[in-house]
């Protein structure tokens, strides 16, 4: 066969600016129309009515076909396909349509000679025209031969679009040619276009739910109702919808949702593909094979089936299972692309990195298009660039500074929540689990989710693979305390072969994030227990899809926190035994439910007893503090006066206290601020969330020169608080003032937990360590300090060079030439390189004292 851009050529050559659609008349009109709002049954009856009449067309018998395939009558679709094809053979929509209709049927040889066959049409047709229905049924059958997708793109499916505005088919095929390629932005903008010129259509609404579906669940729900409120058989939307509701947990929800489309067409492969994986979840093998059968009755090696059943399988993290049935898929199709990307991202996440790698260049070298493939060879090329460590149990891959500057304590953390975590569950680890920290959020979104975005997420675990945010990336947050919680997911994951329930898999991390520090984890705050007392509790069984679909980034905290509280509950009432039998139950397949039931309580009573002890957790949030606030109608909350009388009726209100305090400080009205200050602290001595009165009071300290008081506050703020930047800060300042280096070194370590990459926390605890002797120490604060490249470096390395001078003396030479280099007077530093240069004569060393006398070398702000 002749290259397929041979086409391209006699096509362009042989078009004419005529924009005639064909099957513009009333009847076919009312057939689409039927079509469109689900009346397949309706549709093939008036299209064989009228074919019976001798109104024969083209379009009647396409209409024909598209009814019969809708309803899953496969080989009478093909029967018909026979005889359409005999009355008209040289119609390119008629002869693509019988290439799926064949496939459906389970004949390859034929289908692929449809193929042939619209080659040979488009290369023939020398005069004459080709509609713009036509141009886009070409460009669709040129894809499927391989062909180049950019040219498709630009002389066919634009090019009918242009002649013909009206042309629906054609903006549906952008749409889908940009879903294909992974570029959801390109896909929804032609969706939206295609509602706006042709209104209500099925079609491009559930087009552009699929468009939302990986990133915008809502507006993916709302794409869905518009689509089924037009036609509420249409199974594409269905489908959709049921995958969002295994992505929920919710399977008796999917299982219904299926029936629906199976109550349309008792054979669509891929409602039988997602019935496979409810069967998986249910740990029904015996389901399992006969809906895979089922899925692929008509059309025995239809790749898609397969490329269905693994993707939702891998999306409930079982890479193993869904890289299998992704390698399955492609024995039945070499070149079914959808399957090879999908593979490269289970290789990945399963750390068999080699291959996956490979298969990624395979992918691109294959279909340079494809938007993840291209993201992923970027992100390995700036993988490359990482250094790896290697400790006991894990592979870290790190940038090279900032593995220089605060790898070991990345070792260090991993090291303690394996020891700990995996002693603590029962767990004989094996294997490495690889870590990777990015610099580059975007390289992290891909490396985590195929694509950029995932912001506000920090680390994500995904087994074996754990992926995370560098902390010079991130908001104030315990980057420590991160890695605790998704070793933890190791742990869990680990112990039950990856099936167990989102809610259950965060709630024992975040669990155990406060069992190994108090100030880690989520605690009560004001807004969850609003939250729970209006009634915004999720029912246990619903909530892994409170983190699918969250109204608000609150809502999703939450659904964290409840999580927590739900298995806080379940180890104080049933004990820890409890909680591990039913991971082990889960290993074993069973549901969630049922391994709750076996080892405490069935859901039914579980529910209403964990909602009871939600809300006493809830009402016991600082119980004394009025918690009413003033309708903005009734109080201006900008009139100190207002704001004032109503605090003077309610004395223990925390939002007046919180206004007051506020407007006294922006007086600048330090002592009576104290006043509503402290009592916000003696109602609710836990809060520390934005705007806290801690961090305020230390503030109205601070202006009033009261260290003593102002380092008392801050004290108690960094003991509640893992991410207190501001207030680790300020310890260390006022340590450094009072040559309290304990108190330094303990604020600097909270503080490196938070943001490691600063060289004034180095350069103070350096400091620190020297004052209480701690010499090695002291080096090592400093190496990092010169590794984040100070603005002044040399009182740095002249530093250096003292502590060195007796073990190291030709380190020290460096070092003291280091600052020469940079303050040739520096005299302090000139008498010491001669002490070592006697020192090389003579073989013995007298230590000198660190003498500064120069300028401070750290000029950078402690946040």
């Amino acid at each position: 066969m002749a290259s397929w851009r041979l086409i391209l050529m006699a096509v362009c050559i042989a078009l004419t600016p005529v924009g005639v659609r064909l099957g513009s008349a009333a009847g076919l009109d009312r057939l689409g129309e039927e079509f469109r709002t689900g009346l397949y049954e309706q549709c093939l009856e008036s299209a064989q009515k009228e074919a019976s009449d001798g109104t024969y067309g083209p379009d009647r018998s396409a209409w024909i076909v598209k009814s019969l395939m809708a309803l899953g009558r496969y080989s009478e679709a093909a029967q018909e396909m026979d005889a359409a094809l005999q009355n008209d053979p040289m119609s390119i929509r008629l002869t693509l349509l019988a290439h799926t209709a064949y496939q459906y049927n389970g004949q390859p040889e034929r289908a692929a000679l449809m193929l042939a066959r619209v080659y040979r049409i488009a290369t023939a047709r020398r005069l004459g025209f080709i509609s713009s229905l036509d141009l886009v049924a070409l460009g669709d059958a040129l894809l499927r031969l391989g062909g180049e997708p950019r040219i498709i793109l630009g002389e066919f499916f634009d090019q009918a679009m242009q002649r013909d505005p009206n042309c629906r088919e054609a903006y549906l095929a952008v749409g889908d040619l940009a879903m294909a390629k992974q570029d959801y932005d390109l896909a929804a903008t032609q969706y939206r276009k295609a509602l706006e010129r042709f209104g209500d259509d099925p079609d491009a609404h559930a087009g552009l739910a699929k468009a939302f579906y990986p990133s915008d669940r809502q507006a993916m729900i709302k794409a869905l109702d518009a689509a089924l409120h037009v036609n509420p058989r249409h199974t594409q939307s269905l489908i959709l919808l049921a995958e969002h509701q295994i992505d929920s947990e919710d399977y008796d929800g999917a299982a219904k949702t299926l029936d629906r489309t199976i109550a349309v067409n008792p054979w669509h492969p891929e409602t039988w593909a997602l019935r496979c994986v409810l069967a998986h979840m249910a740990n029904d093998p015996n389901a399992v094979k006969e809906c895979r059968a089922k899925a692929l009755q008509s059309w025995q090696t239809n790749p898609q089936v397969d490329f269905v059943i693994g993707r939702k399988l891998s999306q409930k993290y079982r890479f193993a299972e869904g890289a299998m049935y992704q390698q399955q898929a492609l024995r039945y199709d070499t070149g079914y692309l959808p399957a090879k990307g999908q593979l490269v991202e289970d290789l990945l996440r399963l750390g068999e990195e080699q291959e996956g790698w490979k298969l990624a260049q395979e992918l691109y070298a294959k279909d340079p298009y494809n938007v993840n493939a291209y993201n992923l060879l970027r992100l390995h090329d700036n993988l490359s660039k990482f250094k790896t460590l290697s400790v006991e149990g894990f592979t870290i891959r790190i940038d090279s500074l900032e593995a220089e500057v605060y790898g070991d304590r990345v070792a260090r953390v991993l090291g303690q929540a394996r020891s700990q975590l995996c002693r603590k569950y029962g767990l004989s680890p094996e294997g490495t689990v690889t870590v990777e920290l990015f610099t580059n959020q975007q390289d992290f979104a891909v490396r985590t989710f195929g694509m950029p975005g995932g912001d506000g997420f920090l680390g994500v675990c995904f087994g074996r693979v754990i992926t995370a945010n560098s902390p010079r990336l991130q908001r104030p947050a315990n980057w420590e305390a991160m890695l605790w919680h998704e070793y933890c997911h190791v742990v869990t994951l680990t112990l039950t072969g990856n099936k167990m329930p989102r809610w259950l898999s965060e709630g024992i991390s975040v669990y155990e994030e406060l069992q190994r520090n108090p100030s880690w984890g989520q605690r009560m705050i004001p807004p969850y227990r609003k939250m729970v007392l209006g009634g915004e509790l999720v029912p246990i069984g619903e909530l892994s899809g409170a983190f699918l679909n969250p109204p608000t980034a609150m809502h999703l905290q939450f659904a964290y926190y409840e999580s927590s509280l739900v298995v806080e509950f379940l180890v104080d009432r049933f004990g820890l035994a409890s909680l591990k039998a039913v991971l082990a139950d889960l290993a074993k397949g069973d549901q969630i439910n049922a391994a709750i039931s076996r080892n405490a309580v069935p859901l039914e009573t579980l529910e209403p007893q964990f909602e009871a002890f939600a809300r006493r957790r809830a009402e016991g949030l600082a119980p004394d503090v009025d918690w009413e606030e003033p309708e903005k109608e009734k109080v201006d909350r900008t009139d100190a006066q207002a704001v004032a009388q109503w605090l003077a009726g309610h004395p223990s209100s925390f939002w007046a206290l919180q206004a007051r305090a506020n407007q006294l400080l922006a007086e600048r009205r330090w002592e009576d601020a104290k006043g509503p200050l402290g009592k916000q602290i003696s109602l609710y001595p836990q809060y520390t969330g934005e705007g806290n009165a801690y961090q305020l009071l230390a503030q109205v300290h601070h202006q009033l020169g009261e260290t003593q008081q102002e380092g008392q506050v801050l004290d108690k703020l960094a003991t509640l608080s893992a991410d207190a930047a501001d207030a680790y800060g300020r310890m260390m300042e006022i340590g450094i003032e009072q040559k309290d280096w304990r108190q330094v070194l303990r604020n600097g370590d909270r503080y490196l937990a938070v943001y490691p990459l600063l060289s004034a926390v180095h350069w103070r605890m350096g400091l620190a360590s020297e004052g209480l002797g701690q010499e090695e120490q002291a080096v090592e604060s400093y190496r990092r300090v010169l590794l984040l490249d100070p603005s002044d470096p040399v009182e740095v390395n002249y530093r250096m060079a003292c502590l060195l001078q007796q073990r190291d003396p030709a380190a020290a030479k460096r070092y003291v030439l280091n600052a020469l280099a940079d303050a040739p007077r520096f005299r302090n530093a000139h008498r010491l390189l001669l002490r070592l240069g006697a020192t090389a004569g003579n073989g013995s060393a007298v230590v000198a004292p660190v003498e500064t006398g120069h300028r401070p070398a750290v000029q950078e702000d402690v946040q």
